[in-house]
């Protein structure tokens, strides 16, 4: 049962996405409003069921309530009654941006993702290097903007330190969008450098997540020769176990677990 409510909450969620979308556009939502407006609202009260059915079925409700899923399905929910609470021309606007808050309720499709938990260890793994890198390509592009300064012209574009940096940003992630550009030939030449420097730059963080998942991935499939893992998990080393532990509200439970893996609870009481 528990798999067919999580299967029927990700339909929902993806219908609620492409709803949002068709709203959007004028010539739909002004011939199909009252049906979407409908659909709507059957999304909405199922997500008004699931959020308080998960409140009353643990047992530290709290600890759900402001936990990052917790504020997710909250915002995902009250989005449409805000809507009817403010009315009047004047506040248009805000109906807007309220019915806007829904598009969150694609976040609670993360929660079914097996394989998120080897992307979020590989990310957590080579953090100290990102950030590394970060600081490295910050302290580069405010050493080039300020260059790009003290050489080009204000007519050119660079009428500040900041707003040569922007351009130096912009030209290191190969992005260009073409509203600043050097006149000088030091000025360009400077700016091919920045432009082959940017094709480096993209690859290595890339190429640190893509190690940091390699050896996740390289790992687990040790343990598995070794018969490190268990039954209670599939072939890839991942829990499909979709069951929250009703004290503590862990998740991610081995296939086969009686007892909550945090507090020792029994999870089929």
């Amino acid at each position: 049962m528990g798999k067919w409510f999580d299967l029927i909450l990700i339909i929902l969620i993806l219908l609620s996405v492409v709803l949002i979308m068709l709203e959007s556009v004028k010539e739909i939502d002004v011939k199909y409003h009252r049906e979407l407006l409908f659909l709507e609202w059957v999304v909405t009260i199922f997500f008004t069921i699931e959020y308080i059915a998960r409140i009353i079925s643990i047992r530290k409700p709290f600890k759900y309530i402001f936990s990052f899923y917790g504020v997710i399905d909250f915002i995902s929910t009250i989005p449409l009654y805000l809507s009817y609470l403010f009315a009047g021309s004047q506040v248009l606007l805000a109906f807007r941006i309220f019915r806007m808050l829904r598009i969150f309720r694609i976040l609670k499709l993360v929660k079914f993702i097996g394989e998120a938990s080897q992307l979020k260890q590989a990310l957590k793994a080579s953090r100290t290097k990102i950030v590394v890198f970060i600081y490295v390509v910050l302290i580069l592009s405010v050493i080039m903007g300020t260059i790009m300064y003290l050489i080009e012209s204000e007519e050119a574009g660079f009428t500040s330190i900041p707003r040569s940096i922007y351009w130096t940003i912009v030209t290191l992630t190969t992005v260009g969008y073409g509203d600043i550009a050097p006149e000088t030939n030091l000025g360009q030449f400077i700016a091919t450098i920045i432009m082959v420097l940017g094709y480096g730059i993209i690859a290595v963080p890339t190429g640190i997540v893509s190690a940091e998942f390699a050896a996740g991935q390289g790992t687990a499939e040790e343990k598995k020769k070794d018969g490190s893992i268990s039954a209670g998990t599939n072939k890839h080393g991942i829990h499909l176990n979709t069951q929250c532990c009703t004290y503590c509200s862990k998740e991610g439970h081995r296939d086969d677990a009686v007892h909550c893996y945090n507090c020792g609870n029994l999870l089929h009481e």
